[in-house]
């Protein structure tokens, strides 16, 4: 084992612990506590393994440090999200490391979302609203709004970046750079949006759809239903006797049954039908719009090759960032991805610059 290793471990033992510390369920907030504890073991074993002279951990990362500040003013439900990411990406790089090494799949690989649900069947005051608390709040993070954050103004960076520099290129960054700079920002951040509404919107009338048709099961056969939930329960790996126990105590209110069983059998999240479509359209314009018009700022103040240089550094810092941000959810090393984020975004602008400036020869040619 390495320090990557050690380090993911103790950030994972800190940020489970915060969960715990935040949680209103004593339930679930004693699974986190004991995840916790399962990691710090972990760390102290990599330690040892380490022939480390000093026996103390390491204090947790700067990575997960910010997590946890996320997870302040966000909610904490991003911060499992990604914990459950990291969970899946350790144990699936476990186990393609045995086969490369020819090693047997034991089972113990598999990801710690299995635990945080065995943990909670063991749970003596356990009960089917717990259950179906704990699987919906693991279900429905995953800082997707983070995610969507970053790639929005990683979309409109790199997309406007290269606008950009295809018309300076071509125009020798006069000034109709800015005027293409401004109408690319424009359509690309009303097309986001648009398509942004359409997905929520249809994804929503399809979701409601099929949640009517559950209810109306419901109403017409409830027994089916009930024994339904509890094969669900019992393809997890729950024991039937508390398989059919859960699923009995959850029909006996038909309103919570529904969104239970739309949960598990839909896989559908009830709590994401809420958000507004048109909401969702205003957010990923201002998130594309922000990446749009970082390469095209110095063309405000400047023209030729001044503003191209501008441009191009400026970019390259906005890509850099992005590329940052990005290792919040996979935890790779801020650099590799800074940098990766800055070449490929630097090679895909030098790209359309050539081509700008061939067609700029050619037409003045």
């Amino acid at each position: 084992m390495n320090n990557k290793n050690l380090q993911t471990e103790v950030d994972a033992s800190f940020l489970y612990s915060r969960l715990a510390e935040v949680e209103e369920d004593i339930t679930i907030a004693n699974v986190f506590r004991q995840m916790s504890d399962i990691e710090k073991g972990h760390a102290e074993a990599f330690l040892k393994k380490l022939n480390a002279g000093s026996l103390v951990l390491p204090s947790p990362s700067f990575r997960a440090r910010t997590l946890d500040r996320i997870g302040k003013v966000f909610g904490y439900d991003y911060v499992l999200g990604v914990l459950m990411d990291t969970e899946k990406s350790i144990s699936n790089a476990l186990i393609n490391a045995k086969k490369q090494n020819g090693r047997s799949i034991t089972g113990a690989e598999t990801n710690h979302v299995k635990i945080l649900r065995s943990l909670l069947d063991k749970e003596s005051k356990v009960t089917g609203t717990n259950l179906a608390k704990f699987e919906s709040r693991h279900r429905s993070v995953g800082g997707n709004a983070l995610r969507a954050a970053v790639l929005g103004g990683n979309d409109g960076l790199v997309s406007n970046f290269s606008l950009v520099m295809g018309i300076a290129g071509a125009t020798a960054g006069q000034s109709g750079v800015l005027l293409a700079g401004v109408a690319g920002l424009l359509a690309g951040a009303l097309s986001m949006a648009l398509g942004e509404w359409i997905s929520v919107k249809s994804s929503q009338e399809l979701y409601e759809n099929q949640m009517q048709l559950e209810k109306d099961e419901i109403e017409t056969n409830p027994e089916g239903e009930e024994r339904e939930l509890a094969l669900i329960y019992m393809a997890k790996g729950i024991p039937e006797g508390q398989a059919r126990s859960i699923a009995a105590e959850i029909m006996l209110d038909t309103t919570h049954a529904h969104q239970v069983l739309v949960r598990e059998e839909l896989g559908i999240n009830p709590e994401e039908l809420k958000g507004s479509a048109m909401e969702a359209a205003i957010y990923s314009f201002i998130l594309f719009a922000i990446g749009a018009v970082i390469p095209v700022l110095p063309f405000f103040f400047t023209s030729g090759t001044q503003a191209i240089v501008i441009s191009v550094l400026c970019s390259a810092a906005g890509l850099f960032l992005i590329g940052s941000a990005i290792t919040l959810f996979t935890g790779k090393s801020i650099w590799f991805s800074g940098f990766r984020q800055v070449v490929f975004g630097l090679f895909a602008a030098a790209i359309t610059f050539g081509i700008g400036k061939l067609i700029g020869v050619s037409l003045a040619g």
